[in-house]
């Protein structure tokens, strides 16, 4: 469960210490583009973006780290990161067809610290509650990538989307894999919670507080 006790592994302190080093870097408008800002215009350059934007943004980043280390820790079943990774590309596609939805920046870095705030705290969920938090997680993440396809063809859409999915999924069951590995060692994730939930207050603040 996510109140087990013990030391920190060290898999959690280079998670902590690489989520601290993004935020300390942090977070112009342009990191969220691997593509500097352009629209995708091929199969390749929509893949990249795709493989590009759950890394760079560390927002996005850090959900899906939350969403391994849930998975892991609580033993949840993999559908859990299935829904969040199905939502997120439902997000992309409503951004895509023009579809406002309001408050998303706010929405993403609530969704952050309230994902932080638990890991931190050590508060188990049962698997539906996990299940709604990840899912419109997801949404308002996907909804965040589609600024970078919006205008795309179809084949480069499609090459985003591949990517957006492939590497969420081989990130959060990454994490989610060494985390159930580990956690037979009272590994702790405390801290990496905490650190993301850092990384929610610091884009809040980016929101809210004038430049």
């Amino acid at each position: 469960m996510l109140n087990r006790q013990g030391p920190v592994g060290s898999v959690m302190r280079l998670m902590g210490i690489a989520l601290a080093l993004a935020v300390a870097t942090a977070i112009p408008a342009e990191a969220h583009h691997p593509m500097g800002g352009q629209t995708p215009a091929t199969f390749a350059q929509g893949l990249l973006s795709g493989f590009g934007h759950p890394v760079i943004g560390i927002d996005h980043l850090a959900i899906i780290l939350a969403l391994g280390i849930v998975v892991g820790i609580a033993g949840l079943n993999l559908a859990i990161p299935a829904a969040f990774i199905g939502m997120s590309a439902l997000g992309v596609l409503v951004h895509f067809g023009g579809v406002n939805l309001p408050m998303a920046e706010l929405v993403i870095a609530a969704s952050v610290i309230l994902a932080g705030g638990l890991i931190a705290s050590g508060r188990t969920l049962g698997s539906p509650a996990w299940l709604a938090l990840f899912a419109l997680a997801g949404l308002f993440h996907g909804y965040a990538y589609g600024e970078a396809i919006v205008g795309a063809e179809s084949t480069p859409l499609g090459a985003y989307l591949a990517g957006l999915v492939i590497m969420q999924a081989a990130l959060a069951t990454a994490v989610a894999l060494v985390v159930r590995r580990l956690g037979e060692l009272s590994l702790s994730p405390r801290i990496a919670g905490a650190v993301m939930a850092g990384v929610g207050l610091a884009t809040l603040a980016g929101q809210i507080l004038p430049a």
